[in-house]
């Protein structure tokens, strides 16, 4: 437990993460083989420290390459903060062969604009759903809902947004079997 600890404490969104983590293990407990969503990253480490072995896809653009996730024999495809980045969600997730996926997704506020990185074209969001949406977005690719939580992601600035964000829900999970 202390490796785990010493990692979460170099990690900069630590309440989301353990937010997420706990999610996961609510679900899909270690040991677990899980595909997921992105480049190998911290978390990736993170999530093998915690018993799960891990494979994540290797950058592609997964609007094009959607069918890369049926090169994967695991329990479950997990997908962190990935599928805003995508114009078309609905091909990947429709392209899943595993039965269980475990996603987590930033909500749209009504105080704050889809963010946006002007300086690097794969860094922004082109969906901020609201849940509804997303629930959505999943029973037309074929998913049912089993679990679901939200939590919000304060920051501890002065401010008329940081209030709100101690009150607004700004991540979504998602736990859904075919």
């Amino acid at each position: 437990m202390l490796e785990i600890e010493k990692k979460m404490t170099r990690v900069t969104p630590k309440k989301r993460y353990n937010h997420t983590i706990d999610f996961l293990q609510s679900v899909l407990p270690a040991p677990a083989r899980i595909l997921d969503l992105g480049v190998r990253n911290e978390f990736s480490e993170i999530l093998e420290t915690l018993g799960y072995t891990v494979y994540n896809t290797h950058g592609e653009d997964l609007d094009l390459d959607y069918k890369v996730v049926q090169n994967y024999e695991v329990d479950a495809v997990t997908s962190f903060e990935v599928f805003e980045h995508l114009v078309a969600p609905f091909n990947v997730l429709n392209a899943i062969k595993t039965n269980k996926l475990i996603t987590t997704i930033p909500l749209k506020l009504w105080f704050a604009k889809a963010y946006r990185n002007e300086t690097d074209e794969w860094d922004q969001h082109f969906h901020e759903f609201e849940d509804w949406q997303f629930d959505w977005l999943l029973e037309k690719s074929g998913w049912k809902i089993l679990k679901s939580e939200k939590w919000t992601s304060p920051i501890n600035k002065i401010g008329f947004r940081p209030i709100l964000r101690k009150f607004t829900p700004r991540f979504y999970a998602v736990y859904a079997e075919r």
